[in-house]
């Protein structure tokens, strides 16, 4: 395979999957780590790609997704996070534990997900005048949009479970 058939095979699965993190583009492809590496550093220097790095993943994305973009497909390519979004997006104006509860998950994998989504300002909380919490996603039409551009790896899915599984030992 020529080196421009090869990355241009990269680059429409950078396209068609954006967000995906470098693990997930050399398991989903038949090239060697050192072949995506090399590829990814060429397309990135042509502008063909652009990168994010969030929490230890470093992030593939075509050119035309802008850093809230980028931020929020990262993290909706978990599963739980994904969840979450939407939830809030089907559900405006959500207390946490009503979330928790609809969502089969500890009180901590949930607070541990809103602390990224909110740091990053996908999600955000508001305060009453009784200090009661309710959670909001910050750009519902944008969010909804980039959630149908996403789908979790399957470790990534046993990454999710696995932190449920363990929170709920925990829990009881």
């Amino acid at each position: 395979m020529r080196s421009n058939d090869t990355r241009q095979r990269i680059r429409d699965h950078v396209r068609a999957s954006p967000g995906i993190h470098f693990n997930a583009l050399v398991r989903d492809s038949e090239f060697a780590p050192g072949q995506v590496q090399y590829h990814v550093r060429r397309l990135l220097k042509a502008g063909a790609v652009t990168e994010e790095r969030l929490y230890g993943r470093t992030h593939y994305y075509p050119p035309d997704h802008d850093p809230w973009e980028r931020r929020t497909l990262a993290l909706a390519r978990r599963e739980t996070a994904r969840e979450l979004l939407v939830h809030l997006l089907e559900h405006e104006g959500a207390r946490p534990a009503d979330v928790a509860d609809a969502l089969g998950i500890a009180r901590s994998t949930l607070e541990w997900h809103l602390g990224r989504l909110a740091e990053q300002g996908i999600v955000h909380k508001e305060r009453d005048g009784r200090e009661r919490v309710t959670l909001r996603v910050s750009h519902p039409d944008r969010t909804a949009r980039l959630l149908a551009e996403t789908t979790d790896s399957l470790p990534d899915r046993f990454a999710d479970r696995f932190m449920r599984l363990v929170d709920d030992l925990f829990e009881e």
